[in-house]
């Protein structure tokens, strides 16, 4: 298994397809199944390559199947944080001990980049999500925010993380 940041000789396209998988797997029943299958292929690649984004990608076997982007907090009630924006796995590696090291290494990046406070929003129905954040240190912060996504309302929460000893 490899970590490292996306680099020029990475296909934006390949990883776009480990968000198009992972949604559709991991959102079932939470977000419409229209929407879901209406996801275009390559619908996340220039988000891999935006600028104030730093993304990294999983390796296995030379293959990528993970991803996950970082930066310094989108959200202007929270300066100073570090926000981990997304982590995603192929489907046929979920559960597979993948998804620990690549939230580590997003730790370290945001560390890296001056962050000791850390955040993530995770949609409040997805009870396999919010199991592994708590699973590895993060703390629900009881924030909440509503959203439509495919016609349907959903809640996210906000989790936090102090990298701080």
């Amino acid at each position: 298994m490899e970590i490292r940041p996306v680099n020029a000789h990475d296909d934006p396209l390949a990883i776009s397809v480990i968000y198009e998988q992972s949604w559709r797997y991991a959102y079932r029943g939470i977000i419409p199944q229209t929407y879901l299958d209406s996801i275009p292929h390559g619908r996340w690649a220039a988000h891999v390559t935006k600028g104030g984004m730093h993304s990294l990608v999983l390796l296995a076997h030379g293959q990528i199947i993970g991803t996950a982007s970082v930066c310094r907090s989108r959200w202007a009630q929270y300066p100073g944080y570090g926000e981990i924006v997304s982590i995603y796995l192929l489907p046929d590696a979920m559960g597979k001990g993948y998804g620990a090291p690549l939230l580590r290494a997003c730790l370290e990046a945001l560390h890296e980049m001056g962050h000791d406070q850390i955040l993530l929003w995770v949609l409040e129905e997805n009870a396999r999500a919010r199991r592994f954040y708590e699973k590895n240190g993060f703390v629900c912060a009881d924030v909440y925010l509503e959203d439509t996504i495919g016609g349907r309302a959903v809640r996210e929460v906000m989790y936090r993380y102090d990298v701080r000893p």
